[in-house]
């Protein structure tokens, strides 16, 4: 099972997400970290993400770039955190935004349960730099991808998740 979970910045998804996942078996757990680290401030995000997670059976990959390459077992459950960060390293840090979506199928197939957080994009109706505008259309193209490929896709709002495909996983 393919799950999307999306929404606006500090919204509650990845919350949710972890929520999800702890409510399936815990066995062969895996975290997908896309955050590329290049600060200290980024180091204490991380710090802090990992203590959140600490005791909830996850085996961490760290995978700013290439999702292909993240070595997840078969019939894992898997969460992918997140989307944005992943296109923002393949478009702007020496890699290829393209094979995201593939990615993204081949892993659905993969896992036995896929989950993925993305952000929502273009609900501010800010004009923005070109290249940022780009990233923008492009992350509206992933998502809508993949979108297409989950079985459950909810938006979540304040904490409250909203489906708007499928039914939600038990929890």
């Amino acid at each position: 099972m393919m799950i999307l979970l999306t929404g606006g910045s500090g919204c509650g998804k990845s919350t949710y997400a972890e929520k999800l996942v702890s409510a399936m078996p815990r066995e062969k757990r895996v975290y997908i970290a896309t955050m590329q680290v290049y600060d200290e401030e980024s180091v204490r995000r991380v710090a802090r993400h990992r203590a959140q997670r600490a005791d909830k059976g996850f085996r961490t990959i760290e995978c700013p770039k290439n999702l292909g390459g993240a070595a997840v077992e078969p019939g894992s459950t898997a969460l992918l955190e997140d989307l944005p960060n992943l296109l923002a390293n393949e478009m702007f840090d020496g890699g290829d935004w393209t094979r995201i979506i593939p990615d993204l199928g081949a892993l659905k197939e993969t896992c036995g349960h896929f989950l993925v957080v993305t952000n929502d994009v273009f609900s501010d109706g800010v004009r923005y730099a070109d290249s940022t505008e780009e990233y923008l259309r492009r992350l509206a193209r992933i998502n809508a991808a993949a979108a297409r490929m989950a079985d459950y896709v909810a938006e979540v709002v304040y904490s409250i998740p909203i489906p708007l495909k499928g039914e939600p996983p038990c929890v």
